[in-house]
């Protein structure tokens, strides 16, 4: 009662307040609309966009313009949006931040991959598990993410389910034309170039947004990663910025490696097919059909895990081969122990993009996925989405952060402008020998025993091993910095037609433990059967198949080591490691396998920064 009271009072000295000022001439000033704020060049957290409980949320599926299952209907994409309210009360235009993804629906339980324990050329043993994915027909809303950091910030986040995934209609293609286009349809969509429904089958429109700015910026990491790439290899209009993290540019390398069967990091026997099955996550009533369509057809026909030789189908899904259609800023992330997407991945779109499109590149010593800090993140979104002019573009093109540095650093560009290729050849005694060294010369051969059982780690701990060849360089004094990539040629003969070749380089002493920084550089593996493509090293897309090898004929490949930026320690030993198969990575054949390596014919470039003077300061 004494609340009541107190209210009546407040109420009744209220009017005649009102009253008052109204005889007086007096008028509330308006209030203000609501709008973005910046400072440091950031887009900055505002108060009225705040209040999760307010914002506008609503679902829809879009038309694309492909037709992935082949049913006489053009696939439609499940859809979420969520927004500030004041977009709908008080007019508000905001751009968008957009992800896309086939997992957000869920994926398979269970091990949907290869037996890897076969010989090489053989046909692979049946794959025989397919997972079935729980579908939830009644799901009004695909993701979270994303919303808590830009909503309140200004700017509007649209999720989509890929292709064949969830409520998106179609089959999964994993990496085909539909994962291209699909992401074009909705950007489209916010520009009023594309239909969007209220229903998965149904006719009523849902008119493409006028709250939106026609801007949109795509992030995303892993295969969410890979998608705002493939969005941005066709130039749609609207596509300001993208941000891909950890990205996937190429199936045939993620699931080959020049020309030889290699499994992404952590998940042995992986491949095209198997993935289709971890996110085959589609209404069940198509299911049978995609699966005759693209994993049992298209797939089967094609991936070819006898040979692992390039072919069109690989072709078709490598973004490398669309890059030049790229218009929109590129921030581009990966950690340079990521072994499931290597970094070539990131790196190969990079040297593409330089001088085409504004470029970042984000590095850092960890592993799979490490979004960059969201300083970066931000500026970048407010730079090309609300054309805050923050100078962004005109700063350091390269940021790395480091394990055991605080912060990260920052460089004029990757790879480092100091590195520079310093070139060693091999000694029978094991040593890496630097140019000018009189002990290069009629070092004869030496042999190594395949065995995909004793993992690289094993190897470059035992002392002595007759399954390894490793070449060291003397005891670093000072540390060295090495930036880029290394490249190596190799000239061997195989006691059989066909063999693995895996090549590392290390620091040794090796610190037992897990695969690290403190213990590994950087790795690369080939076929020696594609010998014949092999010859200058970088991007491999040799449509040439390999030949199976002859005993006692010699053949020379070269090929690139994964790209890295690593400060090797003083009292290390830079050193290189030349085995078969590797244990993690690739096919298993019975062992017993010899490889035969010519030391004078093979040789070994790194990227130093401070090239020759640098590694001689460090060396004596």
């Amino acid at each position: 009662m004494r609340t009541l009271a107190f209210l009546s009072r407040f109420s009744i000295i209220g009017t005649a307040i009102g009253l008052t000022m109204a005889l007086s001439g007096f008028t509330h000033p308006k209030t203000q609309a609501a709008k973005p704020e910046f400072a440091n060049g950031q887009a900055q957290i505002v108060e009225a966009f705040s209040n999760s409980k307010e914002y506008i949320r609503e679902h829809l599926w879009v038309e694309t313009e492909f037709d992935s299952d082949h049913d006489g209907k053009k696939d439609r994409v499940f859809v979420d949006v969520t927004r500030q309210k004041q977009t709908e009360t008080e007019g508000l235009k905001v751009p968008v931040i957009y992800e896309s993804s086939p997992y957000f629906a869920g994926t398979g339980a269970g091990d949907v991959n290869w037996n890897v324990h076969q010989e090489l050329g053989a046909e692979p043993p049946a794959r025989t598990f397919h997972p079935n994915i729980r579908f939830d027909p009644n799901r009004a809303w695909i993701s979270n993410e994303l919303v808590g950091n830009w909503v309140p910030r200004g700017f509007a986040v649209v999720h989509s389910e890929a292709p064949g995934t969830g409520q998106s209609t179609g089959a999964p293609t994993v990496g085909g034309a539909p994962e291209r286009l699909a992401p074009k349809a909705v950007i489209d969509w916010l520009n009023g170039r594309a239909k969007g429904y209220t229903t998965v089958d149904g006719t009523e429109e849902v008119k493409s947004p006028t709250w939106c700015t026609g801007k949109v910026g795509m992030i995303g990491t892993s295969y969410n990663g890979t998608i705002p790439l493939a969005a941005a290899t066709t130039g749609v209009k609207g596509l300001e910025c993208i941000i891909p993290v950890s990205p996937n540019t190429s199936y045939y390398h993620y699931y080959r490696s020049n020309g030889l069967v290699r499994s992404p990091g952590g998940y042995l026997g992986e491949d095209v097919d198997s993935l289709y099955d971890f996110i085959a996550s589609g209404n069940p009533v198509f299911r049978a059909n995609n699966d005759k369509l693209v994993r049992d057809g298209l797939f089967a026909q094609n991936q070819d895990r006898k040979s692992g030789d390039y072919n069109q189908f690989w072709a078709d899904r490598d973004l490398l081969k669309f890059a030049k259609n790229i218009k929109c800023a590129v921030m581009i992330a990966h950690g340079f122990n990521d072994w499931n997407v290597v970094p070539e991945h990131s790196v190969r779109i990079s040297n593409f993009l330089k001088g085409r499109v504004p470029l970042i590149q984000y590095f850092h010593e960890g592993g799979h996925g490490g979004d960059p800090p969201m300083e970066l993140q931000n500026k970048w979104f407010t730079r090309y989405l609300y054309n805050f002019q923050n100078g962004i573009e005109d700063g350091p093109k390269s940021f790395i952060r480091r394990l055991l540095e605080p912060g990260v650093v920052s460089y004029a560009d990757y790879p480092n402008p100091d590195a520079k290729p310093v070139t060693f050849r091999l000694s029978a005694g094991g040593a890496l020998l630097e140019p000018g060294n009189p002990l290069n010369l009629k070092q004869g051969t030496m042999a190594l025993v395949d065995d995909a059982s004793i993992s690289a780690a094993t190897l470059a701990l035992a002392e002595k091993s007759e399954n390894r060849l490793i070449f060291a360089l003397p005891e670093l004094k000072t540390s060295l910095h090495m930036s880029g990539t290394s490249r190596i040629t190799i000239r061997l003969k195989s006691s059989a037609p066909a063999a693995n070749l895996s090549v590392y380089l290390v620091q040794l002493p090796w610190a037992a433990g897990r695969i690290g920084n403190n213990n590994l550089i950087t790795r690369g593996w080939a076929d020696p059967q594609n010998y014949k493509a092999l010859t200058n090293g970088g991007d491999f897309h040799s449509m040439e198949p390999g030949v199976p090898l002859k005993p006692d004929q010699f053949v020379t490949l070269t090929f690139d080591l994964q790209p890295d930026d690593q400060i090797i320690a003083s009292g290390k030993k830079i050193a290189l490691m030349i085995m078969s198969s590797d244990h993690d990575f690739t096919l298993a054949p019975k062992p017993g396998t010899i490889l035969t390596v010519d030391l004078d014919g093979t040789k070994i470039t790194m990227p130093i920064v401070g090239g020759m003077d640098a590694l001689m300061k460090a060396i004596k």
